[in-house]
């Protein structure tokens, strides 16, 4: 992709909210919203370049060159921006309020250009209605994949020692149940999950899937098992998550059984978490021609806050060890849609698909970043968000929920959230504009 066409700043976004002034008639506007201007990167269908976007009713009607802005209710000018796809994160943990991991994820969507949140396991069986229940309220949308263990993860680890729990028969049952938003298994594999219990949960895990026809996602860490002794058990489509973990890499930092099962088909997700990724890891795996499928924030209560942060970080991340831009906007757009094999055009700008889409200024100056581990790189470049449509719509501002007592903060942290809070009370505390901004309501005399 050509760099100068990604502009630094482009000014604030302009919206036309006077549509029929534009069209010069009375004529009902073919469409919703139309984006013009703005530098698509959409890996899905392959548009690369100047492109506009139009919306109707929820879904992209027309992408084109130079679309008529007449024929829209709402024009906004996204000039010197990039415009990608909603982002897909595969590997998230969204079901605040209940489990140890939970985050709400609408204060981070807004900001960040994830409209696809995929849950990665924090309900089982047992718990999974409610979950569907408390998701179906979120703006985003959240696929999910089942934890093998009914418990879920109500607590940091722990879920499948009891082998009663990764009952297979249940969790086929409750993924028919729910065909419409279990999309795959998910399982923990690493001593302080499966205690002595060795490979067998993530064969109760293949087994259900391949019932349901899904995909696994296997959460690789601590061994025992060793990463070796669970890749044979993995079918392609299947995916490890954490696929640069140190933890799980020891100290050789490559696993040779990993380059066989990145060639028979198996998935590679990078689930950035607080301990899943190495610099060092990834970099051995970029030199033996593995990049990974897809990139994901495994964000959630303790990764919100550092190091993962959010997605758009973690993509500056991959770039800093040298994939480019368009290979890791498709690691987090059409890459994960087709891994878990999302339908409808979720992942792209084709017409037809859901509207949803993420605005962005391409900010070039060097972005310092760091692993779980305090490895440093530095980044060509990141990716602000300025706007994330979801459906035609903009998701509104939310403010973070706070954090939870049982997570752990450095005193640096704690600051800086202290600081933001000082921030944002500042800002609202403030009359929002003064009286040269106000006009007269009510009239004391008139009409």
């Amino acid at each position: 992709m050509n760099d100068d066409r990604l502009a630094v700043n482009g000014g604030p976004l302009a919206v036309n909210g006077d549509p029929q002034a534009v069209r010069g008639d009375r004529s009902p506007p073919a469409w919703d919203l139309l984006l013009t201007g703005g530098d698509l990167l959409d890996p899905g269908t392959g548009r690369v370049g100047r492109y506009d976007v139009a919306v109707r009713d929820g879904r992209i009607a027309e992408v084109g060159a130079s679309l008529p802005p007449g024929q829209a209710a709402e024009v906004v000018d996204v000039g010197g921006r990039l415009v990608t796809p909603g982002l897909i994160d595969l590997h998230t943990h969204v079901y605040g309020g209940a489990t140890y991991w939970g985050i709400d994820p609408d204060p981070v969507a807004w900001h960040s250009g994830v409209t696809t949140w995929v849950d990665a396991g924090s309900a089982g069986a047992y718990s999974f209605p409610a979950f569907a229940a408390t998701t179906a309220g979120y703006r985003v949308r959240v696929p999910a994949l089942l934890n093998i263990s009914a418990v879920g993860l109500v607590a940091p680890v722990g879920e499948s020692r009891e082998l009663a729990h990764c009952d297979v028969e249940l969790a086929v049952t409750t993924a028919r149940a729910y065909p419409e938003t279990i999309v795959g298994f998910k399982v923990r594999m690493d001593r302080h999950n499966v205690g002595d219990h060795g490979t067998e949960p993530l064969r109760r895990a293949v087994e259900a899937a391949r019932a349901c026809g899904l995909p696994v996602m296997v959460h690789i860490g601590a061994g025992p098992p060793s990463v070796a002794q669970l890749l044979p058990l993995l079918r392609p489509g299947d995916v490890i998550t954490h696929c640069a973990s140190g933890i799980a890499a020891g100290p050789t930092g490559f696993d040779p059984a990993a380059r066989e099962a990145y060639r028979a088909g198996v998935r590679f997700d990078i689930g950035h978490g607080s301990g899943g990724f190495a610099f060092d890891v990834l970099e051995a795996q970029l030199a033996a021609g593995m990049p990974p499928h897809t990139v994901s924030t495994d964000l959630h209560s303790r990764s919100l806050h550092g190091p993962a942060f959010d997605l758009p970080t973690t993509m500056a991340k991959m770039l800093a060890v040298g994939m480019d831009l368009p290979q890791v906007v498709a690691a987090t757009t059409v890459g994960p849609a087709r891994v878990l094999g999302l339908t409808g055009g979720i992942g792209t700008l084709a017409p037809g698909a859901p509207a949803d889409i993420a605005v962005f200024t391409v900010d070039h100056r060097p972005f310092e970043v760091v692993d779980v581990h305090g490895q440093r790189r530095t980044s060509p470049l990141r990716l602000v968000n300025e706007r994330t449509y979801r459906a035609g719509r903009p998701l509104p501002a939310r403010l973070p929920a706070p954090v939870p007592p049982w997570i752990p903060l450095t005193v640096v942290q704690r600051e800086a959230l202290l600081r933001r809070e000082r921030a944002v009370r500042d800002l609202l505390t403030s009359p929002l504009v003064g009286p040269d901004g106000l006009a007269e309501q009510f009239p004391r005399h008139g009409g």
